[in-house]
């Protein structure tokens, strides 16, 4: 059941403008990407029981990652309302976040962490919520697994009962098209009630595991650009720009051939 805490610390989604920024999204990513996928053999790790918390903890690549992870969020867990942290200064400049699903916090005092962990836990025990975390804590290459998590996740992990955890890989390449690639893959569930024991440290080493691990596989398969293991979730923009596609369109008329926009064969 739904506390009235729990009520309180979850920010107020504003479902008018949700509705719309959603229908703003979608094109938006078909005008800037070529492909948005997942990969295949990690599709049926997203069927988590619906009535249990949810953690999303992903690496943290490019800017577009917190909107490439609403579009995931709608495609994967469509009864679930996305929520992220932001550093609470950026929540301040741009404040209609709040009304997206996204809290500030200020994880360099522990007030602020204390703060984190008492509105993720109220924002976990309120229901239908899918909680998406970056504990890289910074822009990091998708290869440079060097970096320690940030704590709070392994904290969050350590205090819950129950709930599961989807270690969430993201790449952002060029193959043979204009556009990039954006592509996923989902690793092995955790699944809390499995770890009754496990303490913050532990918490810290599997979680870290799980995410690099998740991040090398979808690096080889990157890596050796093997489209056929991955399933399109958005089809995106075709073709090198207008004025050089018109030169194709007329070239490929005079000679009587079709027309093909894409430059290669992956991700049609």
């Amino acid at each position: 059941m739904t506390s009235n805490a729990s009520d309180n610390l979850r920010p107020a989604v504003s479902g008018w403008l949700l509705r719309g920024f959603y229908r703003f999204l979608t094109p938006y990513l078909r005008r800037n990407f070529h492909s948005i996928a997942m990969m295949r053999d990690s599709l049926s790790h997203a069927a988590v029981p619906a009535d249990e918390p949810l953690i999303l903890c992903a690496n943290h690549p490019s800017w577009w990652d917190p909107l490439t992870a609403q579009f995931l969020n709608q495609r994967l867990f469509p009864d679930r309302q996305f929520f992220a942290p932001i550093d609470a200064e950026a929540l301040e400049q741009y404040r209609v976040f709040a009304k997206l699903g996204f809290y500030g916090v200020r994880l360099h005092s522990s007030e602020g962490a204390a703060a984190f962990l008492k509105q993720s836990r109220a924002i976990l025990h309120s229901g239908d919520a899918a909680l998406w975390l970056t504990p890289e804590g910074r822009f990091a290459d998708v290869r440079d697994h060097s970096a320690v998590l940030m704590p709070g996740m392994a904290h969050l992990c350590a205090r819950m009962q129950r709930g599961w955890v989807l270690p969430i890989a993201i790449e952002y390449v060029f193959w043979e098209e204009r556009l990039p690639e954006c592509l996923f893959r989902i690793g092995e569930p955790v699944k809390i009630v499995d770890h009754p024991q496990a303490s913050k440290l532990d918490w810290q080493t599997l979680l870290t595991e799980q995410m690099r691990k998740n991040q090398t596989v979808l690096s080889e398969h990157v890596v050796a650009r093997d489209s056929q293991a991955f399933e399109n979730l958005l089809t995106g923009a075709r073709g090198a720009g207008f004025v050089y596609d018109s030169m194709r369109r007329i070239k490929a008329l005079v000679t009587g051939r079709r027309f093909k926009a894409a430059h290669g064969n992956k991700l049609q």
